[in-house]
């Protein structure tokens, strides 16, 4: 049994990272425009390196939550017992689910404790300011947040296609269902005839897309369902 599991901000959340985009759609007291998009960075790049400086800054004070380890342990036991793939895709640029223990993490929107040289194109580890920093690679002054910003295209999205050609249980954890492609994902899983599971603590904008969902906190949700599955 392959099982695809995508998350969003929610799972982090309880951790106490702060999700990026408020209520209101600034990010953080910012327009999207000004921190997140190519043209906002080369308006204002010292906002834009301060912006991911800080975000990067704030993992420091976060530790993985009891969702992010019951992901890890249902890919582990999965693996081990030889029961399938467990595919784990996340919007979210943090590193919770790396240091939770998942060992094969598709960071579709790129992630924080990494920096891209666009002179050279690597993805170097990166733990500190960006602004002004030499690439360890080319030695170029070119680095930039290794973020996806509006109008770039995802990570991965190969391996993620290949994944849900392959499903046979979707898992949503803490997303809006309204950033695409992800949100379509859930349809994709579907036309596979894959069951479909929504973790969330609200529902999601797809939420009628789901056969089971289930409302409340990611650290209660998940670590239930994962003990759902690895009982079966």
């Amino acid at each position: 049994m392959n099982i695809v599991v995508l998350t969003g901000a929610g799972i982090s959340a309880e951790s106490g990272l702060a999700t990026f985009r408020d209520a209101d759609g600034l990010w953080e007291g910012h327009r999207v425009e000004e921190v997140a998009s190519p043209e906002g960075f080369a308006a204002d790049p010292d906002l834009v390196h301060d912006f991911y400086d800080a975000r990067r800054a704030a993992l420091d004070r976060v530790e993985p939550n009891a969702a992010h380890r019951a992901l890890a342990l249902l890919e582990r036991r999965w693996r081990d017992e030889d029961r399938g793939d467990v595919v784990l895709v996340t919007q979210n640029v943090d590193d919770l689910h790396d240091r939770a223990g998942s060992s094969d993490v598709l960071h579709m929107h790129g992630t924080l404790r990494t920096a891209w040289c666009v002179a050279c194109d690597a993805h170097p580890e990166w733990i500190g300011s960006t602004n002004g920093a030499v690439c360890p690679g080319c030695g170029a002054v070119a680095l930039r947040p290794d973020v996806v910003w509006f109008g770039e295209v995802p990570r991965h999205l190969d391996r993620i296609e290949r994944a849900l050609r392959r499903v046979d249980v979707f898992v949503s954890v803490g997303t809006s269902g309204a950033v695409h492609p992800a949100a379509s994902f859930v349809q994709y899983a579907l036309s596979r005839r894959a069951h479909t599971v929504e973790l969330n603590l609200a529902p999601s904008e797809g939420s009628w897309l789901f056969r089971d969902s289930r409302l409340g906190p990611a650290t209660r949700l998940v670590p239930t369902w994962v003990e759902e599955m690895l009982d079966r």
